[in-house]
């Protein structure tokens, strides 16, 4: 496959990890409906309806994650420069947050094929984009990081 390829796939968990990031930020604006509408815990939910601060700085902070691996896949992309510097330990970051993404994505669905009654559309169906999303930083990763070889090389 051509490096464009593994830049598209990179490209594209970066765009759904900020997307990510951006949805968590909106419960701050909507409210407890937000919270509840995407899984929050119980605690978070209640925190947003009494008005504490456990639940817009619970959301700040997992946003922030969110933003931090959507720059983890565009440095690995190369998108280096003027804005975004190459991240430290941008090989390890990568595979350890593709693992993960697989591990949240795979968790759901093999729930799923065991007890399909235990498990939502809704949560079956952000298990598969994880899945995808995973799948996206390994396979991406790999591409951009094959050297490309010749035959005059020696």
């Amino acid at each position: 496959m051509k490096p464009q390829v593994g830049v598209i796939f990179l490209v594209l968990a970066a765009l759904i990890a900020m997307g990510t990031a951006a949805a968590h930020l909106s419960c701050i604006y909507l409210g407890p409906e937000c919270y509840a509408a995407q899984m929050a815990p119980p605690l978070i939910v209640e925190s947003a309806i009494n008005g504490t601060y456990l639940a817009p700085i619970g959301t700040i902070f997992a946003s922030g994650i969110f933003v931090v691996l959507g720059l983890y896949a565009l440095s690995a992309a190369g998108f280096t420069g003027i804005l975004l510097d190459k991240l430290p330990l941008v090989n390890y970051a990568i595979y350890t947050i593709a693992t993960l993404c697989i591990i949240r994505g795979v968790l759901p669905l093999q729930l799923w094929l065991r007890h399909p009654e235990k498990i939502s559309e809704s949560i079956l169906y952000v298990g598969i984009v994880w899945l995808i999303t995973g799948l996206l930083y390994l396979v991406g990763y790999r591409i951009c990081s094959t050297k490309p070889t010749s035959i005059l090389s020696v």
